[in-house]
């Protein structure tokens, strides 16, 4: 367990030692350990805050933007994928308290358990000081996020907001392939996205869908800088990089719009 000292500097806030480790206490060491307190709570409350935080921010920023895109755009910095991001830049995964089962199937880097520890990190911030440092901490970490015109462009559902891409311009069938690597309590994967036989994205991570969300991310940047691109020059979009493999050989494993 690395110094929360360290922690504490990159949040940039002051929270004291029980609070703090009541946040970095998953549920799984919490039952290996006679069932103590888990960061469930906190969790609960931080979700609160960081969702009445990125509401509050994108009413007073965006006076003319409908109900329907700026829910669109709450979703898509609030998800789990988007904290699990700045969980994963912040290396906190390393400070989390977890049992057993979960160290040996890499916890540390759940996208699910870093997006809950982020939240009850927010909830515990609040504990320790106030409304308003809980709230400027969100902003720190969102920030950037809202100012991502691609992210919220697409929202939190990257496979469907490809799919409705791809359908919209006849780009043809969508396959995600998918190989695993490593151990199995520490698996790797890798996805590469093919429309129409062509590889247009690549993703990787720890569970097959998190692999084909990151390659349909990659793909919807791309087509949406073709795009835009294209729009400028007064020309159609530009084609997709060339597939690395043989477009017509049958990926390991594929899903059309699963």
């Amino acid at each position: 367990m690395s110094s929360t000292e360290e922690l504490l500097k990159r949040l940039g806030v002051f929270i004291d030692a029980g609070t703090l480790r009541l946040a970095l206490t998953h549920r799984s060491y919490a039952y290996e350990n006679g069932g103590i307190p888990t960061n469930e709570r906190l969790e609960f409350l931080g979700d609160s805050i960081l969702g009445f935080s990125v509401t509050d921010a994108l009413y007073r920023d965006n006076p003319t933007l409908p109900e329907g895109d700026l829910a669109k755009r709450r979703s898509a910095v609030v998800s789990t994928r988007a904290l699990a991001g700045i969980g994963r830049s912040l290396g906190i995964g390393d400070y989390i308290y977890l049992g057993q089962g979960e160290k040996l199937t890499e916890g540390k880097n759940k996208a699910s358990i870093l997006a809950d520890t982020m939240e009850a990190l927010i909830g515990a911030t609040y504990v320790s000081n106030d409304i308003e440092t809980a709230r400027q901490l969100v902003m720190r970490l969102i920030g950037p996020l809202l100012k991502d015109a691609a992210a919220l462009g697409a929202g939190t559902d990257w496979k469907t907001s490809i799919q409705e891409l791809a359908a919209g311009r006849q780009l043809g069938s969508i396959y995600y392939a998918v190989e695993g690597s490593g151990p199995d309590h520490a698996r790797t994967f890798v996805a590469v996205l093919q429309i129409g036989g062509t590889a247009y994205g690549k993703g990787s991570g720890h569970s097959k869908k998190e692999a084909e969300q990151e390659a349909a991310a990659d793909a919807w940047r791309k087509l949406s800088g073709a795009e835009a691109k294209a729009s400028a020059e007064g020309s159609a979009p530009a084609g997709a990089e060339s597939a690395a493999d043989d477009p017509k050989a049958a990926p390991s494993e594929s899903a059309a719009g699963s």
